[in-house]
């Protein structure tokens, strides 16, 4: 088995590369996925003649740049997209609240979508009726702010 092996690496760059996309498949990390593209181009370098040594080196180099280039690409591309694509807590982020008990560094309450959540200021405190703005959600509280505009505004009034 091992000398038929020898003698047709194309067999064993297939396996190699099903191998990975099963991976891919299980842990979807983009990592797996780009080790059979390495398959896949030392598969080609193999039905074009190449030397099973040359083979392993092309399997190495592309894997290699694969993982350094397209995957960090690859990832922000399905990590970015507009806010209606966002899910859970993360698309509370940049919505409007108002604040129902004062909100100090330390706690208070506002209203965002007609749900109650424990929220802390990021900068002062914030009084009863203030429109503010949810900056980050750090468990379940909401992280809230003054909008930009209405900073703007109270600087120039």
């Amino acid at each position: 088995m091992f000398e038929w092996l020898g003698e047709n690496w194309w067999a064993l760059w297939l396996t190699a590369f099903l191998a990975f996309a099963v991976i891919e498949m299980i842990t979807l990390d983009l990592f797996f996925i780009m080790l059979g593209g390495g398959s896949l181009a030392a598969l080609v370098a193999d039905f074009a003649g190449a030397e099973p040594w040359l083979q392993v080196v092309i399997f190495c180099i592309v894997s290699l740049l694969m993982v350094a280039f397209v995957r960090p690409v690859a990832l922000s591309h399905l990590k970015k997209g507009p806010s209606e694509q966002r899910t859970n807590v993360d698309r509370l982020i940049g919505e409007p609240a108002v604040v129902m008990e004062p909100v100090t560094s330390d706690g208070g309450l506002v209203k965002i979508g007609g749900d109650i959540w424990s929220a802390r200021s990021a900068a002062g405190v914030l009084p009863a009726g203030q429109t503010v703005v949810v900056a980050a959600i750090d468990g379940a509280t909401a992280v809230v702010s003054v909008p930009p505009e209405a900073a703007t505004g109270s600087d120039t009034a």
